[in-house]
This record gives C-alpha cells, sequence and structure tokens, in this order.
C-alpha cells in the first residue's frame, strides 16, 4: 500500500531553473534540485523530457537555478509551473539576467541564484537528471527564507504541477462531496477556491455558474492557472 502523505514529508525547495540564450529561453518551477557533490560543486536537477527546457538545456549544456523566498506570488507558480514555453515566452517581462554560460537567470522574487554547466546527463525513465558543476552563484536577498514545498502545499494549498516528478494524479487527492448542489474547487497552482455558489465576478461569471459550465479557455483569476489544472473538493 502507497499513502501518498508519506511523499509529502520528504523535504524540497522551489526553484526557476532556466536554460537557453538571449535570443530564446525558457525555465520551469522545480522542487528537485540537490547539491551532489562540495568538491566540485555539483548540483542535480531533475526535468521531464517533455518539458520544453530540458531540450534547452541538452542543447546549451547549461542550466541556472533561481532560489525562491517565501512570499513568492502565485502567478510565478502559474507562469513557470503551470504553462507550457512552447505557447509564450515565460521571460517576456521578467527581471533576467545572463550567466557566463549564457544562460537567462530569472532574478524575479528570487534570494539566491547558481549557474551550472552540465557534466552527466542520466535517463531516470519519464525525467531527465542533469549534473552541472558550478560555475557561479550569488546572494540577491539574505533577508528572506527560501520556501519550501511543504510551505507551498500547506501555506499557499498549492500542489506540484504535472510534468513534477513529484506529481501525484490529482483524482487521487480529490474528496468530493455530493450532498451540496454547489461544489468547489481548487487551483493546484496558487490554492485559489471556485466556489461554484459565489461564481467568478471579476471575469463576469455569476452565482451559480457550474464549474463545467465554465468557458474552456477561463483560468484562475489570481495566478492564470489553467482550468483542467483544477481538482474538486
Amino acid at each position: 500500500m502507497i499513502n501518498f502523505e508519506a511523499l509529502f514529508k520528504v523535504s524540497y525547495g522551489l526553484y526557476i531553473v532556466c536554460s537557453g540564450d538571449k535570443n530564446r529561453g525558457n525555465g520551469f518551477i522545480s522542487n528537485t534540485v540537490f547539491q551532489v557533490t562540495s568538491s566540485p560543486a555539483r548540483f542535480a536537477s531533475c526535468c521531464n523530457k517533455d518539458n520544453y527546457t530540458a531540450e534547452f538545456i541538452k542543447e546549451s549544456g547549461a542550466f541556472s537555478v533561481s532560489v525562491l523566498h517565501q512570499d513568492t506570488p502565485a502567478d510565478i507558480f502559474g507562469r513557470f509551473g503551470y504553462k507550457s514555453g512552447r505557447d509564450f515566452d515565460k521571460l517576456e517581462g521578467m527581471h533576467v539576467q545572463y550567466g557566463e554560460t549564457g544562460v537567462p537567470i530569472v532574478l524575479d522574487e528570487a534570494i539566491a541564484f547558481l549557474e551550472c554547466k552540465v557534466v552527466q546527463t542520466h535517463d531516470v525513465g519519464t525525467h531527465w537528471l542533469f549534473i552541472g558543476e558550478l560555475v557561479q552563484s550569488e546572494v540577491v536577498d539574505d533577508t528572506m527564507e527560501p520556501i519550501t514545498y511543504l510551505h507551498y502545499r500547506e501555506v499557499k494549498k498549492g500542489l506540484a504541477p504535472k510534468n513534477a516528478p513529484t506529481y501525484v494524479d490529482k483524482s487521487l487527492l480529490e474528496k468530493k462531496e455530493t450532498s451540496s448542489k454547489f461544489r468547489k474547487f481548487k487551483c493546484t497552482a496558487c490554492g485559489y477556491v471556485y466556489d461554484e455558489q459565489e461564481g467568478d465576478p471579476s471575469n463576469g461569471i455569476d452565482p451559480g455558474t457550474l464549474f463545467s459550465d465554465l468557458p474552456d479557455d477561463w483560468v484562475c483569476p489570481v495566478c492564470g492557472t489553467e482550468k483542467e489544472d483544477f481538482i474538486e473538493l
């Protein structure tokens, strides 16, 4: 028997992992970045094979890691965790600098960053495990605490996106109530709850509108996450 709640007890941080160059780049929210050796300093990052950023890492041979703080706003998780860079430029409008390897480094909401050159790539099934040797690192803000995945889940009420190594099928987490006429659905990125009884007045959705009747292009009014990434409460 597997109790998925036990998996959530394993501690992780939350980061933006980026790659590419000044012409085109992409990034994603990762909770699987960790140091593997100290001399030389090497870090591992796990990336889904379908993730757009994986293409950039394999092409450039480098990646950056932006360490996020506890008060990182929901729209950052929505942008980098629940949307595809194939559909829009995630880095447009962001505060980005380019490292020694030429990869983009996102400074928005970052308290520190790492830049790594890939020295090993391992096929771990659904994901690539990239091992990178540290080429530079900087502290951006030493007054704030780094965010953990536990904080993200318990305080911000978010869940890992589908491509994350720690993703759990949302159907296994849904707790459905059939006694009420109206239902509630939670955004897995930021924790916003769509209550059918209240609707979404900010987007012109009337009270009493069923979640299934929302337009296909409706998105979370807080972070912009798509309708399909909501779970029923």
